[in-house]
């Protein structure tokens, strides 16, 4: 058995687990997938081998990567195992491994953790950008919504909260000096 046929042997067993983790029926999910409950039971139980559209529409679904979603063998560099880390509704993949400096994130937050600001400091100074769905941000006084394509740069020890605003999941891209370093920008050539 390759890594291929291990990977999709196993997508049916984290499919019921992601949706019982979610408290999702399956006519909930095939509601909001438009695959029939029939397929999304096969699925589940191994009965059908997904292909790749069923498998990108249940990623959307869960909030997930696709790679999660299969449990994808590490590919590239074999030195660098960049494994993301899920909790509280929220997946990171680490995208830098050096010591110090600034690190690189991207998040994954899906809308089942705390709906109540509460914000919080530390050291350090973040960079946010929003590739897909809606952010809120709460930072001081100031209550926003990004949206893909919109950034937000901030000292940390300004209290801060975010997390998606609405129902869907929101990806997004951060930034972390967790010194105080800021990202250093470049808006035109230098003459």
């Amino acid at each position: 058995m390759d890594d291929l046929d291990r990977a999709l042997d196993g997508v049916g067993e984290r499919l019921r687990a992601l949706r019982r983790e979610r408290g999702t029926t399956l006519a909930e999910l095939s509601a909001s997938t438009g695959v029939s409950v029939s397929t999304l039971s096969r699925l589940e139980s191994g009965g059908r081998r997904p292909t790749l559209e069923l498998l990108l529409r249940l990623a959307r679904a869960h909030g997930v990567t696709l790679d999660e979603l299969v449990d994808a063998p590490p590919t590239g560099d074999p030195r660098a195992h960049m494994r993301p880390v899920s909790a509280y509704g929220m997946t990171v993949v680490p995208l830098t491994r050096r010591p110090g400096g600034v690190r690189a994130h991207k998040l994954v937050i899906r809308p089942e953790g705390p709906r109540e600001p509460d914000p919080r400091t530390h050291e350090g100074h973040e960079w946010l950008y929003v590739l897909n769905g809606r952010l809120r941000l709460v930072l001081g006084e100031h209550d926003l919504v990004l949206t893909p394509g919109e950034a937000a740069e901030f000292d940390t020890r300004v209290p801060h909260w975010f997390a998606p605003a609405g129902d869907e999941p929101v990806e997004l891209l951060s930034l972390m000096g967790p010194q105080g370093e800021r990202a250093h920008l470049r808006v035109r050539p230098r003459s």
